[in-house]
Parts: structure tokens; sequence; C-alpha cells
């Protein structure tokens, strides 16, 4: 039954598994070895991916929603709009799948623990919960099935896109998925409600195509920057928002980063965290020539917000308003390096908060750990906490909270 798989058209890779690939080699002197490593192998993926009942059967699945071809790429690029043609070829593809997947995949590889797996966390891809449905449901033919299959992939994406929210850009490798995303989302941020209001704004514009605007978070340290750029890929992950982080020394891969982004249907925060340059870094100008709209122009679905410790973002050196600079255009010197700020269309101040500020989210945060302590004896503890440790932001307060929790105070 299996052999079916090598009249695959769009789904070809599925044949390049290399668990596929050794299921499909003809029998060897030495098969039982290579059956068992077979089944250990789905073993390890029957945990990770939480796969119940017949392994292989949802393993095959699994490689189904992971799979990235024309057809992925085509509805993803163009909001499930697919040529006939192509959808022939796809529902010749399904038809052979749907026809393996409800075989008897038992007689495969011939053991119980593959045949009735029960893994030791139920914690399985919703989006493989759901192509699962779709597959084994005999009231589905190919050409319904494919009608249905537009939809998933519309709803959830695809491949790599469609299981993480975040990535960083590695190099030598390129774009990879981050596997512990923080799940942190806007409400956990307390206070700065002007500064979360107009991100929310503008990122809904951007993810409706109309005008948008990149964007520089600039403030004190602890304050909830980062945390509230991290907030909006989880609050509009489902919209096809996704995070792409960057180091500062990774800035001059921006144009081979964005030419990588411009072929996906997805929308991405090109996040670039703690940015700051010293007078002799240079990486500023890449970033200045895409935000100045170079050459080769932004994606329509990329949109850069950065984050700052300082309103501006490189070092400007007092020598370089000296008289005796031997620069001939000092002030094009000084404007060159202040400038780069006023390159992003939107700035958010995220100031240090005040006492009153800072003990209401003490509150807060105690509150939604459900800590039951005197009021007085919080607000004077968290005070003399923040004298010792950084001043007083967001970070300062969890890091307070965290202590209580974890204090034999509370025994």
């Amino acid at each position: 039954m299996l052999t079916e798989l090598n009249k695959l058209i769009v789904y070809r890779d599925i044949l390049k598994d290399p668990i596929i690939k050794r299921l499909l080699e003809p029998s060897s002197n030495n098969y039982c070895q290579i059956q068992y490593q077979i089944i250990y192998e789905l073993l390890a993926q029957a945990e990770q991916l939480s796969l119940e009942g017949n392994v292989l059967k949802g393993y095959l699945l699994s490689l189904v929603l992971n799979d990235e071809n024309i057809f992925c790429t085509t509805i993803e690029n163009t909001n499930g709009k697919v040529g006939q043609s192509l959808l022939a070829a796809v529902a010749h593809d399904l038809a052979i799948l749907k026809d393996i997947i409800n075989s008897d995949l038992g007689t495969v590889l011939d053991h119980s623990i593959l045949n009735n797996f029960r893994p030791t966390y139920d914690s399985q891809d919703i989006r493989l919960s759901d192509l699962t449905k779709l597959f084994t449901d005999s009231a589905y033919t190919s050409e319904q099935l494919v009608e249905k299959l537009v939809q998933h992939y519309n709803r959830y994406g695809h491949g790599v896109m469609a299981q993480y929210a975040a990535f960083r850009w590695s190099d030598g490798y390129g774009l990879t998925g981050v596997k512990h995303y923080d799940q942190i989302k806007l409400e956990d941020i307390i206070g700065y409600d002007r500064q979360k209001e107009a991100l929310i704004k503008n990122t809904e514009a951007f993810l409706n195509n109309q005008p948008a605007n990149n964007v520089l978070l600039v403030g004190a340290r602890g304050t909830g920057k980062s945390s509230s750029v991290k907030a909006l890929v989880n609050r509009y992950f489902s919209d096809g928002l996704r995070l792409i982080e960057i180091a500062k020394h990774q800035l001059k891969n921006l144009h081979e980063i964005m030419s990588i982004l411009r072929n996906h249907g997805k929308k991405f925060i090109l996040y670039l965290d703690d940015l700051s340059f010293e007078d002799y870094e240079v990486e500023y100008k890449y970033l200045k020539s895409v935000l100045d709209g170079g050459v080769e122009s932004k994606p329509p679905n990329v949109m850069i917000i950065a984050t700052s410790n300082r309103r501006h973002i490189v070092r400007e050196l007092w020598n370089e308003r000296g008289e005796n600079n031997s620069e001939i255009h000092r002030n094009d010197a000084i404007n060159e390096k202040i400038s780069l700020s006023d390159r992003f269309g939107i700035t958010l101040t995220y100031l240090q908060p005040n006492q009153d500020e800072y003990l209401k989210i003490v509150e807060e945060l105690a509150k939604k750990q459900g800590l039951t302590i005197c009021p007085t004896l919080l607000r004077t503890e968290a005070l003399k906490w923040e004298l010792s440790h950084s001043g007083r932001s967001g970070r300062t307060a969890q890091q307070f909270i965290s202590y209580l929790l974890g204090s034999s105070r509370l025994n």
C-alpha cells in the first residue's frame, strides 16, 4: 500500500522523509534490524508529536501537514485562489493519501505498540487534529477534501510558518523557529495603555493592508518594551502575524532576509531588540537604507519594530561638535547619527514608573498570582526591593513578586 506514495505529484517531498524512504526500500538481509530501528524512530516521533492510535497514520498526516509545496505557497500568496490544473493535481495526491491513511497500516509494521499508541503528554497540535478529522471522514471525496484543505491552509498556514510564532535569523542557517516563545499577553503588561493602544492600531492597519509605520519603542530597562512586541504576535498569530528577531551584527543581512519574507503570504514584524550603536559601528547604515527606502524597497508584508534604551540610537561624540573637528561637514555627521530615530514613523516612550505607578504594578501582579499578604507590608517591602534592585520598573516588580512566591514568609 505504501508504494502508492511513489505516484504523488504535489506532495512528492514526503518521499524524501528518512522513515518513509526506509519503509519503501526493498527488503534486505538485515530487514529485522531495520524494521525495529524504524519502530524506534516512529516511537520517538509519536512522543514528540503526541500521536494517538496508529503511529504510522499519524506520522504520515504530520508530513502532509508540514509539507511545503506549490499548492501551500499558492494558497498563502493568493488568499486561497488556486488554478484548476493545480487543484486537479492535488486531488490526485489526496486520493492516494486518503486511501493509505484509511487502510490497515498495522500490517506495514506489525507491532502492538505502534497500533494503539498512547503518548505521555496529551498535547497534540490542533492543526494535526483537524487534519486527521478531514482525512478520516469518509463523507469527503478527494475533490471536497481539496476544498477543505484550502480552508485549512488559509486558517493555519503551512510548513514552519504554521508551526512557530517567532523566528531568529541564524548565520549560515537562515530562519529558525523559536520553540518556546514567550506567551505574554498585552493584558499582562500593567500600565502603558496609550503605548499599547498605539501599537494595536498600527498593527491592525498593517494586517489589513492599510498604511502602517515602522515603530521605535524607547525607554528605561524593564518597562515592557520588548514584552509589548512579543505580546502583539501572540494576539495576532491567528491573523498571520509572525516575528523575526535579528541581532545588530546581522543588519548586513537585511536585504537577504526581506527577499525571503517577500515570498511569504504572512505578515512579519522584523524585531530589533535593545538597539544602539557606538560611534565606530556602521551597521546602522543598513537599517537606515531600508527605512529610507533604498533601491530595493521594503516588502509590504514587513514592518520594523525596534526597542532602545536611548532616544538617539547612534551615540554622538562631543568632539564631533568641536570647532577643531577635521570633518568639513561636521553638521552632516551629527545629523547622520541622530536622524536614524527619525526614520521610524512612530516613536513610543516607556517612562520609568513613578512610585505610585510602581506600587500599582506590584499590587496587580500580586493579585494575579493570588498572593495573600498585608497590603501595607506588600508596599513597604516593594519599596525596599526597588531600592536595591535597579530601580522602579515592571521587571523589578515581577522579580519582587517572584521572590515573595518563593519566600518562606508566605508559609
